[in-house]
C-alpha cells in the first residue's frame, strides 16, 4: 500500500516596511492587530490565544504580551515603521505603546479612535408619581 505524502504549504513572508497597530483593550481583553497601510492584516494577538482566563486577560501584564507577540510575528515580514491606533477604555493603552517602543520598532504616530458619543442616548421618561 502506498504511503500518501502530505504536502505543506510554505508561509509566504510579505516585505513589508511601514504598517498600522491596531489595539482594542476592553474591561475584558486586549486584542492586538498588526496591518499594512492597506488595512490587510499581517499578524495579530489576544490575551485569550495565550492561555490567560479570566480577570488575567484584562491586565497591563497580558496586552505586554500580546502586543510583544503581535508585533514579533509582524517584524518577520519586514516591518520597521508602525503608526499606532488605540481604541477602548482597558487597562492595556500605555503598556502596549511601550511594548511597541521596546520592540525596536520606530513609531510614526499615536492616534486615539475610541468611539465617543456625541449626544449619547435617550435619557428615560421622567418618573410619574
Amino acid at each position: 500500500m502506498a504511503v500518501r505524502k502530505t504536502t505543506r504549504k510554505r508561509k509566504v513572508l510579505k516585505k513589508i516596511d511601514k504598517g498600522q497597530v491596531h489595539v482594542h483593550t476592553t474591561h475584558n481583553n486586549t486584542i492586538v492587530t498588526v496591518t499594512d497601510m492597506n488595512g490587510n492584516t499581517i499578524s495579530w494577538a489576544s490575551s485569550g490565544i495565550l492561555g490567560l482566563k479570566g480577570a488575567r486577560k484584562e491586565t497591563a501584564f497580558a496586552a505586554t504580551q500580546v502586543t510583544e507577540r503581535a508585533i514579533n510575528d509582524a517584524k518577520q515580514h519586514g516591518i520597521r515603521k508602525v503608526e499606532i491606533y488605540i481604541k477602548g477604555t482597558g487597562q492595556g493603552r500605555e503598556p502596549s505603546i511601550r511594548a511597541v517602543q521596546a520592540a525596536d520598532v520606530d513609531i510614526t504616530m499615536i492616534k486615539d479612535v475610541s468611539p465617543i458619543p456625541h449626544n449619547g442616548c435617550r435619557p428615560p421618561k421622567r418618573r410619574r408619581l
